[in-house]
């Protein structure tokens, strides 16, 4: 059976904006929905992965956020599985991109602090080991920080180091250099 033009049939509205609605809606293929929903299981899997403090962070509806709980005390392989593809069907309903943002968002907070942290430990080494040039460096780069100060506290950790005390002056030049970065 042929679809008829619309502009031959005079008279009848409803057939065209049948047709007219049928050219606009994209056809999406059976195999980008599946990629579609398993992108949402993996975003899934990526929730269940969070700290509880990290997952309350998140916007999520209730109905989600209780599944994502309830797949974590799952150990069956089978189950999780099948909370998993739950998880999925949800998060259709819900807005994924929105949650993906935020997912992204807390994410990358955590590395940046992650490599801010990385970086206060090595500046911390390279006092350590260089002394005066390196105490200048770090002045250079952050002029707010007390050159005395930060020249005993130094001395003071490496002192601890070479009698093996406690490292209360390591730990000093630690919170110095972050409170800087901060």
């Amino acid at each position: 059976m042929a679809i008829a033009d619309p502009e031959m049939e005079d008279g009848d509205s409803e057939n065209r904006e049948e047709f007219e609605e049928r050219e606009e809606t994209e056809y999406v293929s059976k195999s980008q929905m599946k990629r579609d929903m398993l992108a949402l299981q993996v975003l899934g899997g990526k929730l269940l992965e969070l700290s509880a403090d990290r997952l309350e962070k998140l916007n999520l509806p209730d109905k989600l956020k209780n599944a994502v709980l309830q797949a974590r005390q799952m150990k069956a392989h089978g189950a999780k599985r099948r909370q998993l593809q739950y998880i999925g069907r949800l998060m259709r309903d819900a807005d994924a991109g929105a949650i993906q943002t935020q997912y992204d968002s807390i994410t990358q907070y955590s590395a940046k602090s992650v490599q801010q942290l990385h970086k206060i430990e090595q500046w911390r080494e390279r006092l350590l080991r260089e002394g005066d040039e390196a105490i200048q460096a770090l002045l250079d780069e952050f002029p707010g920080i007390d050159r005395n100060h930060l020249r005993q506290l130094v001395r003071t950790a490496k002192q601890e180091q070479s009698q093996s005390k406690p490292p209360k002056a390591f730990r000093k030049i630690f919170q110095l250099i972050k409170s800087e970065l901060e």
